[in-house]
């Protein structure tokens, strides 16, 4: 299971017990926000995206921020298109619900998008649809191995 995967990961930080499973669905911010009791902004959803190479790339996101296509398209080259639930499982080794950017397959290029920043700390899922971990930003920069913060989300200024 993902989940175990994502637990054994956080071992090397001593945080795999920081991991919370929920007896309700937490797959989408709406429902990750009632889980949790708090603003569905600080939810941060991973999105999955082909890269142009048809690699992946995971967006990790405030969850009031949608995809800017402009935005995108200048940073990488490409339009934005998220994979399939079947790909993403394949590619990133997630299921929908619980793409995280931790233990991804190899690969699997993560960046964080600049709306998380206004928040101290957010909470990824961890590999299924009811779980999180409440990290600050930092923890999030170390734990997620993204390359660079971006700039291609919308809606949440």
């Amino acid at each position: 299971m993902s989940i175990e995967k994502v637990r054994e990961y956080f071992k090397k930080w001593n945080m795999e017990n920081r991991i919370m499973e929920f007896d309700v669905s937490s797959a989408t911010v709406e429902l990750a926000a009632k889980a949790l009791n708090c603003e569905p902004a600080r939810i941060a959803k991973t999105l999955a995206l082909k890269a142009a190479d048809e690699g992946v790339i995971l967006i990790v996101a405030a969850g009031d921020a949608k995809i800017d296509n402009q935005k995108f398209k200048a940073k990488f080259g490409i339009k934005p298109r998220m994979l399939s639930p079947d790909e993403a499982l394949a590619m990133v080794g997630h299921p929908v619900g619980g793409i995280c950017p931790f233990a991804v397959n190899e690969g699997v290029r993560t960046y964080l998008d600049i709306s998380l920043r206004r928040f101290e700390t957010v909470f990824p899922a961890c590999g299924s649809g009811n779980s999180a971990i409440e990290l600050t930003i930092e923890e999030l920069e170390t734990c997620s191995c993204s390359r660079e913060w971006v700039n291609v989300c919308k809606g949440w200024e």
